[in-house]
């Protein structure tokens, strides 16, 4: 039997944070005209880092995948589910799996808010049939335009703007980062299976042409809103949602600043390309690289096969937004300097939001500790693990070190908001239009960009310009709205609530909590505001085991009043299952304080074998600190989950410290472990600046059960049913 494997891996905030708390659910499609409805294959949680275990599905044999003339397809289909607490659902049909290869199927959930809810294909994805068994177009097509180079120098662009159909089609404009922007274009165009040297050459073409394309600004320089489309008529395949192939996302990671220019100049060259079966053009046929590959040629030799040799591969570090440029060899146990310094902190920056990772001391040594955290990060973002620092792991780093620490800066800009942030100016905002109305704006957009691709990030300048507009009118399209570019009251309101249901995903928010409702939240409520409160109640139960957990489903029910009341009973306030403003303050405070570093107070009960939760997670993390100090303590797998291994470590911890050695959490352990891990912490940082000083692990949730993450209907309920997921509505709310 042929198989292949899934590892999906759960991101928000374009990859700033793992989402942690979902079930997977893979399912092979009902066949054509069946009565048979979709076939279960595996349900599994991700870990602490947002990824499953790679699962087994079958597939057609792998030859067939080598096979030019072969017509059919080559690959096995299989729908994936998500279910996530606190995220919108996703759906991704026909993703698509190769034997012996590993399909990465990424997905940037957003958080659940019913304001989101209007444009609910955000969140179903079909993966179409694969270019090379389909094209857009068949026999010779009219080859590409491509315009002389205007650009002083080449810079790998953060995000590129894709139009998804035709120039001068209607369709939506995505902002995705140049590196998931060849990797999904790479998949979408070729096989995983081509030897290693096919995929080199044809990753070098992708490149190129997608920095062509950028740099002369062809579609800008026209009045177009966008640096390139999906179509291939024009330019190469994007296809929004869909499945990545790990050996691609691997190759691109060690080239992905590498691409074709002609000898004597610096620019990128124009290299159109086609299939070379069912479409002819001037230029790369991608089934021949296979044949060439066969034969011996290298990556080069492939594209001057066909560019003639007056081509060379050109290497630019200029990365926009990238802090450092690689050192230019490779860093490894043993190495020192600054560049080690460099990366030590940006391992500890990074480690806050993805904790397996673990803190380092950031002393410039390259040691064993710092061979394991880049191991740990190697492994999380699909890097061979190998403990080095080459080329593709200082780059992803880079790019991740980036992206969670643009969400901490807005969780900090957050804070500096005016307290009637919320309110409406009075007149409309437009092109033109300037001051604190135009930043606050100007703020949200930048906010809500971190989370819909839809949606471009702006300056935030207090000048109504250009870019400013343009994101205006991309938001109202992908939320329902008059699509004008004005900031008139109905967009006002959209944007800040929808600003409201994704500013508890970003770092440090605290004092700045959304505004309390103006009436008690209590029995027979419902809207978003039950929903947020819900999910508050629902992370601080993860800390404190007295408080039920609760469905965020925007409905206030005898569970919801049972744990307000739980939550004010635990914290001293009045006891009486009504949310009322102190209610809602206090909560919002104690959410705020965990998910921004956590109270080290005990719990109150007892963690022993078979507890979970978030603070099994803390506890075993800051083991795994002190273990770094005591080699008696051996390491533990964060995972929220009391088992075996963690009582081992905490015995050892408790004989370390001269405790009873009963392998229970009570308070004297716990209070001994927090002691402890603070003055191991404290010491690091007293040798590093601020920013790198290690912080305690922030906002992990434990797994979940496989059920009740949809208020109304689970996507498995759709499955069996053969429905696709419709919008959710609180019920009764018409």
């Amino acid at each position: 039997m042929s198989t292949g494997s899934i590892v999906v891996q759960l991101f928000t905030a374009r990859e700033a944070r793992p989402v942690t708390n979902a079930i997977v659910r893979i399912h092979r499609p009902g066949g054509s005209g069946s009565c048979a409805g979709p076939e279960l294959i595996s349900a599994v949680p991700v870990d602490p880092d947002g990824r499953t275990v790679p699962i087994e599905v079958e597939t057609p044999p792998r030859a067939l995948s080598l096979e030019e003339n072969y017509t059919g397809v080559p690959y096995g289909v299989y729908d994936v589910a998500i279910e996530a607490y606190g995220f919108a659902n996703h759906l991704i049909r026909q993703v698509q799996v190769f034997e012996g290869e590993t399909t990465l199927q990424e997905a940037q959930l957003v958080p659940f808010a019913l304001e989101s809810y209007d444009a609910p294909a955000d969140f179903i994805f079909e993966t179409p049939v694969h270019s090379l068994v389909r094209a857009d177009c068949t026999g010779a097509c009219p080859p590409k335009e491509f315009a002389s180079l205007v650009l002083q120098r080449v810079v790998i662009p953060s995000q590129i703007a894709v139009h998804l159909g035709s120039p001068q089609s209607s369709a939506e404009n995505v902002y995705v980062s140049f590196p998931n922007y060849i990797k999904n274009v790479c998949s979408s165009e070729i096989y995983p299976t081509w030897p290693e040297n096919a995929i080199r050459a044809n990753i070098y073409a992708q490149v190129s042409l997608a920095l062509n394309r950028v740099y002369t600004e062809w579609y800008p320089s026209r009045g177009y809103p966008f640096q390139i489309t999906n179509s291939t008529q024009y330019d190469q395949k994007f296809v929004k949602g869909r499945n990545i192939f790990e050996n691609i996302s691997r190759i691109f990671d060690e080239i992905f600043n590498v691409y074709v220019s002609r000898v004597g100049s610096q620019g990128p060259f124009f290299t159109e390309y086609c299939d070379g079966r069912q479409v002819t053009c001037p230029g790369l046929k991608q089934w021949g690289t296979v044949d060439l590959a066969n034969q011996g040629y290298t990556p080069l030799g492939i594209l001057r096969y066909y560019y003639g040799s007056g081509i060379e591969l050109l290497e630019t570090n200029n990365i926009q937004s990238i802090p450092q440029s690689y050192p230019g060899s490779p860093l490894r146990l043993g190495s020192s300097g600054v560049y080690v310094r460099i990366l030590q902190s940006e391992l500890n920056r990074v480690s806050r939001n993805y904790p397996l990772i673990g803190s380092v001391t950031v002393d410039g040594v390259f040691g064993a500790s710092t061979e394991n955290a880049v191991r740990a990060f190697q492994r999380i973002f699909s890097l061979t693990a190998d403990g080095v620092v080459g080329k593709a792991t200082w780059y992803r780093l880079s790019y991740i070190f980036v992206s969670v620490t643009k969400l901490a800066e807005l969780g900090a800009e957050n804070e500096n908001l005016p307290t009637d942030a919320g309110s409406y100016p009075g007149n409309a905002l437009r092109e033109g239009s300037r001051g604190v109305g135009v930043s606050i704006v100007q703020f949200y957009l930048s906010t809500i960009n971190r989370f819909y691709n839809a949606v471009p990030a702006v300056e935030v300048d207090g000048v109504f310009g250009p870019a400013t507009t343009a994101a205006v009118r991309a938001f109202q399209r992908q939320f329902g709205l008059t699509v004008d570019g004005v900031v008139g009251r109905a967009t006002w309101d959209k944007l800040y609530k929808l600003y409201l249901e994704l500013v508890v995903q970003l770092p440090g928010v605290t004092a700045n909590c959304p505004a309390y409702p103006g009436t008690p939240l209590r029995v027979g409520s419902f809207g978003r505001d039950v929903s947020v409160l819900q999910s508050w109640l629902s992370f601080v139960a993860d800390y404190y085991p007295d408080i039920p957990k609760v469905v965020s489903d925007g409905i206030f029910g005898q569970d919801t009043r049972r744990a307000v009341a739980a939550f004010q009973r635990q914290f001293g306030l009045t006891e009486d299952g009504v949310a009322g403003r102190a209610t809602w303050q206090r909560l919002c405070a104690v959410a705020g304080e965990l998910s921004a570093g956590g109270s080290d107070a005990y719990p109150g009960t007892p963690l022993r074998l078979g507890s979970s939760g978030a603070n099994v997670v803390k506890m075993q993390r800051y083991l795994n600190y002190i273990g770094g100090s005591y080699s008696s303590i051996p390491r533990l797998t964060v995972d929220g989950i009391y088992g075996a291994a963690t009582r081992s470590a905490v015995t050892a911890f408790q004989r370390q410290f001269g405790l009873a050695a009963d392998g229970v959490i009570g308070q004297s352990t716990w209070n001994r472990i927090v002691q402890v891990y603070d003055s191991l912490s404290s010491l690091a940082a007293a040798e590093l600046s601020p920013e790198e000083s290690p912080a305690p692990y922030a906002q992990a949730l434990p797994q979940v059960a496989a059920e009740g993450f949809d208020p109304t209907r689970s996507l498995e309920a759709y499955f069996s049913a053969g429905e696709s997921p419709a919008p959710r509505r609180p019920k009764g709310a018409g």
